[in-house]
């Protein structure tokens, strides 16, 4: 049976390969589009057991197994699996671009919502989150509720009576996001928005491709040590056993992240940091290494079909349609929450500056500071003034004591135990964990931490499974947890920076969310439905606990003392936690900004280029010249392959949520009773209520910026 068609339990990634996605992908669009004849032909009244369970039913099939093969191109990319995700890609994209634009599926879900009108009166129109797209390809599949209200009969209002609201919600969702799709439009037009939907999914595939490509060919050779003056051993370690494995002698370096930045932070000798800088930033750029990567062309075809399908829709701009399923209301007050960020931030970058320059030029002769010199000069600031180093900190977190600190505290808020278990997994260094409440099986999740080549870079959280009621039984979620840390060396355990155990909690946050649901209903349930500007609520609070005197104790184990974390250096690295803050924000309000105006009618309007608005914006907002050969537009896959176009400012948005919530625990000063609080109102209810709701339902108010002030340390300057 080919593996992929399985699913009968997990993923049985030991079997799969290249071979058998065309056929399951095609076996599988088969049975999708067989159902939705079956559901076209049915003249019966529409009902949730006619319309909806079977569309759930062979569609989530269908993106389950895509969900595989995606994964496998995002984690273990060969141009086998290459080859075979770029052939069907453009099949699912016309499948699920089709299925959105169903006037018949639009119409018997609208009279699905017919029955709800006459009981929900006009605030059924209200805004409301969005349904998650099926996978990644299937970008622009989100839609806007009905405005229009019928008065039911007491037969149909009975019958939507019995709906649970994660149903209501459904089907408001549902409603959204067919129009969205284009159901509405003209024949022509509906055949030229489901063309641009392929296009869109083609370029942002070669996107990433080329980031991965660019990243994965870049290599830097150092025969003489002298030159890696300041690296700290691991470092070294690692960029040997890089060169060893490519049959070379000395230290290669690439720009896999744990690779290339040890050099920017902590090398001593410039021209070698300016160099692996340069790299960096000009990756799948005009000015990298090979033209087949650049992706300058790429961006101004991105942009202009979204604005082609934005018009289509009958919206002035592509943030006014990316906005449709979101918290936020209107570009321009995304725009003013930002600018009024900047000029909070602004004071504090500046100052934070001003001490890094007067730093740098009086203890290390950098007369004038330059970018390479950026993270260099602030390690060297940080550990002067705090009397610390990250790496000091990194000895005291192994991974085996950093991944069970981060399961107890887990426990602690919600009261479950998390399980070593087993699973055909795509690389050795993965792991498989599963995860209990009171001995019952309540999720699972695959843990993948370490960079490798064949790996698209960052940190994310992926639904492998998500929970829902199956023929009265409940389908446990599954997610996969992916980071890109420095992997171990073959003798000793892998030992994380501060920040890497922050990106950690960050994506088991994320994890959470989806797997603690007790939502049954699929397209609600875990971060399914979820507002894109809310689903970072969950993620950004779980990194408030890496800064818990109680949590990094029972995490640490010094790699030859074996001692914990003195408290001493747990001062002084609370000391140092707004170190630089300013300068952070505004670099955050920066790339949200630039991601806004590159859809609002910005760049058009003013007629610029995708790096001539980035140079605007970065005069306008940032306190330090960024040198005029950085491309990192060219690598920001976020916006143009990840999901968050005309949605970057997400990650700022919700942390005025997470850190307000946060608040809560440290007002109440008790972890489980507050994380009980907090599971209930708003990780177990997933998407089945709007976020704004469940964070009230949570803080009891609505949520204020203060504590992301205070946690920031922007209160007051001295």
């Amino acid at each position: 049976m080919n593996p992929l068609l399985d699913f009968s339990d997990l993923p049985r990634f030991d079997n799969i390969n290249a071979g058998d996605v065309t056929p399951a992908i095609a076996a599988l669009l088969k049975q999708c589009q067989t159902t939705v004849h079956q559901i076209e032909q049915d003249q019966t009244k529409a009902t949730w057991e006619t319309v909806v369970e079977p569309l759930d039913n062979t569609t989530e099939k269908l993106s389950r197994a895509w969900g595989v093969v995606s994964h496998l191109h995002s984690v273990v990319d060969t141009p086998d699996i290459r080859a075979a995700y770029n052939e069907n890609q453009p099949l699912i994209t016309e499948f699920f671009t089709a299925l959105g634009q169903n006037l018949v599926l639009f119409n018997k879900y609208r009279a699905l919502e017919d029955v709800a009108k006459g009981l929900e009166g006009s605030r059924f129109g209200s805004r409301s989150g969005p349904v998650r797209e099926y996978d990644r390809s299937t970008a622009g599949t989100k839609i806007g509720p009905s405005k229009s209200f019928a008065t039911p009969s007491l037969q149909e209002s009975a019958e939507f009576a019995s709906y649970s609201p994660a149903r209501k919600k459904i089907i408001q969702n549902a409603i959204r996001d067919f129009k969205l799709s284009g159901a509405e439009l003209a024949p022509e037009r509906k055949q030229r928005f489901a063309a641009i939907q392929e296009e869109l999914a083609a370029l942002s595939t070669k996107f990433s491709e080329n980031v991965l490509d660019a990243t994965n060919h870049f290599s830097l050779h150092i025969e003489n040590i002298e030159r890696l003056a300041g690296l700290p051993e691991d470092a070294l370690l690692a960029a040997r056993t890089k060169a060893e494995q490519a049959g070379k002698t000395g230290y290669l370096f690439g720009l896999q992240f744990p690779s290339f930045f040890p050099i920017l932070q902590y090398a001593d000798d410039r021209a070698l940091r300016a160099t692996i800088y340069r790299a960096n930033v000009t990756k799948a750029s005009e000015l990298g290494d090979n033209p087949a990567w650049d992706n300058t062309e790429l961006i101004e075809q991105i942009l202009k079909l979204r604005a082609e399908e934005a018009q289509l829709l009958g919206y002035a701009n592509y943030a006014e349609v990316s906005l449709v399923p979101k918290m936020a209301e209107s570009a321009q007050q995304v725009a003013q929450f930002l600018l009024d960020l900047a000029a909070r931030a602004r004071p504090f970058a500046e100052k934070d500056l001003s001490e890094l320059r007067e730093f740098a030029k009086e203890q290390l002769g950098l007369i004038e500071l330059q970018a390479q010199d950026i993270a260099y000069a602030s390690e060297k600031l940080r550990e002067q003034r705090y009397a610390f180093s990250e790496q000091e900190v990194k000895k005291y977190f192994p991974e085996p004591q950093v991944i069970e600190g981060l399961f107890s505290i887990t426990k602690t808020l919600y009261g479950v135990d998390i399980r070593p278990d087993q699973a055909s997994v795509w690389h050795p260094d993965v792991t498989f964990y599963r995860i209990e409440k009171n001995g019952q099986l309540i999720g699972q999740f695959y843990l993948d931490l370490y960079a490798r080549e064949g790996k698209q870079g960052g940190a994310w959280m992926d639904t492998a499974r998500a929970r829902r009621l199956v023929m009265k039984e409940i389908q446990t979620p599954v997610a996969y947890l992916t980071c890109n840390f420095t992997p171990p060396a073959a003798d000793k355990p892998a030992y994380f920076t501060h920040d890497e155990i922050i990106t950690l909690f960050h994506e088991f946050g994320h994890g959470l969310h989806h797997l603690l649901t007790q939502v049954d209903e699929l397209s609600v349930s875990g971060i399914s439905g979820v507002e894109w500007d809310a689903v970072e609520l969950p993620s950004q609070f779980m990194e408030n606990f890496c800064w818990e005197w109680e949590v990094l104790a029972t995490m640490s184990k010094h790699e030859e003392t074996h001692q914990p974390l003195p408290r001493e250096l747990y001062d002084k690295m609370l000391a140092a936690k707004n170190f630089q803050s300013g300068l952070q924000m505004l670099r955050q309000v920066e790339l949200s900004l630039f991601d806004l105006r590159l859809h609002d009618g910005y760049l058009e309007q003013h007629q610029l280029t995708a790096q001539a608005l980035l140079n605007q914006i970065r005069a306008q907002i940032s306190v330090f010249k960024t040198p005029e050969f950085n491309r990192f537009q060219h690598a920001f896959s976020h916006i143009f392959s990840g999901g968050y176009a005309a949605g970057y400012f997400s990650y700022k948005w919700a942390e005025v949520l997470s850190a307000d919530a946060y608040a809560a625990f440290e007002e109440a000063g008790d972890n489980a009773l507050v994380g009980l609080k907090f599971l209930q109102e708003i990780l177990a209810v997933g998407g089945s209520r709007p976020a704004m709701e469940s964070f009230m339902a949570f803080r009891g108010r609505a949520p204020t910026i203060d504590a992301l002030l205070r946690h920031n340390g922007m209160l007051s300057i001295d």
